[in-house]
């Protein structure tokens, strides 16, 4: 599968993917070979700093720079990440906003919570402009939105509730297009395949399944049940051929879809609090994993080791997203802040091993 020099195998010398995805053993024991990552530090770059209460919820827009965040004091910010200026900021008519997304195309926002709707903002360069006016409802379930995630267009969106379900709906007209039941508790998350061509998508929840479902049947076509407790978090791997998730039960794990089992654990003795957000970095080496005693934890993948605790946060991490270029992530907390962090130092390892090309722009790393 890969050729050795000596006891050990170069980073250079072998592709992530390569290892992830063709073994029928334990990953840790088929990456015995390949050399160890170390540890290394990431520093904080920029804190946002503007919401009253909790944030909840973050995600990137696909520009690499700004960022969207959703908090427990009812308002939604968009953020420049160079500046730190806010760019836009909504006040919702609930609070516990637990979901927020950017479209693909830059140009709106999606959010929800405890209104148990999902709503549709556009955005315009006129910072005057009331959005209220011009907001769309677009999904209504029977208890809480938990979580949402525009498709590869602007036209349809994801969304998930505490009444138990998934479900795909129209954002012009909205109309439900396609519903997923299967899940016996609240779901906590979803997250799209990265495939620009994937028509699926996973979910976890409070009833310690992750489950793998097809847009276009509405069908369920894998279910994965080790966790011991509730599921707060689930990304898929960059290649579309895994997920990660991340557990109440203090645990991170990797699903391989295509051996359609567990292949990894991510934990120590130590953790004994729960993660509640989890993400990959570009080339996929590293899992990023937020838990409630206020660190992040950075795990080499195919090792299973951890690389880095980063600390900073003063209460717990809710929310963890690695940005579209790979060159920086951001954290959101329950101390009311964001934090974007450089990932440089790795960033640089992965572009001299060939794993991942140069980003067209570097700024939040090197300012």
């Amino acid at each position: 599968m890969f050729q050795t020099t000596g006891s050990k195998t170069s980073f250079q010398e072998i592709s992530t993917a390569q290892l992830l995805f063709s073994m029928c053993r334990n990953l840790h024991q088929v990456a015995e070979r390949v050399e160890a990552l170390g540890q290394f530090v990431m520093k904080t770059r920029r804190t946002l700093k503007g919401h009253g209460n909790k944030v909840l919820c973050m995600d990137w827009c696909k520009d690499k720079r700004r960022i969207v965040s959703s908090s427990q004091d009812g308002k939604v910010i968009v953020w420049d990440s160079f500046t730190t200026n806010k760019e836009h900021a909504v006040t919702m008519p609930c609070t516990w906003v637990m979901a927020c997304a950017y479209a693909p195309s830059g140009c709106a926002i999606a959010c929800g919570g405890l209104d148990n709707k999902c709503s549709v903002y556009p955005l315009t360069f006129d910072k005057n402009e009331n959005m209220a006016a011009k907001k769309k409802s677009v999904a209504m379930h029977t208890n809480y939105l938990s979580a949402c995630s525009f498709t590869n267009s602007d036209m349809q969106i994801l969304t998930a509730s505490g009444d138990g379900t998934c479900a795909l709906w129209d954002v012009e007209s909205g109309q439900l297009l396609q519903s997923f039941h299967g899940h016996g508790a609240d779901v906590l998350c979803l997250d799209l395949a990265p495939s620009e061509t994937g028509n699926t998508f996973v979910s976890g929840g409070c009833d310690k399944k992750a489950m793998v479902w097809d847009m276009r049947s509405g069908q369920c076509i894998q279910a994965f049940e080790t966790h011991e407790s509730d599921i707060n978090s689930v990304r898929y791997y960059p290649s579309g051929d895994a997920f990660a998730s991340g557990s109440d039960d203090a645990t991170c794990r990797l699903y391989d879809l295509r051996a359609d089992r567990e292949v990894a654990i991510y934990s120590k003795e130590s953790i004994i609090f729960g993660a509640s957000s989890v993400d990959f970095s570009l080339s996929g080496r590293l899992l990023f994993a937020g838990y409630n005693d206020y660190t992040i934890n950075v795990w080499d993948v195919l090792k299973g080791s951890r690389v880095s605790i980063l600390f900073g946060h003063e209460n717990r991490v809710s929310t963890l997203r690695v940005s579209p270029d790979g060159t920086a992530f951001c954290s959101g907390s329950w101390d009311h802040t964001l934090r974007v962090r450089d990932m440089f130092y790795y960033f640089t390892l992965c572009v001299k091993a060939g794993v991942i090309g140069l980003p067209e722009s570097r700024e939040v790393c090197l300012t």
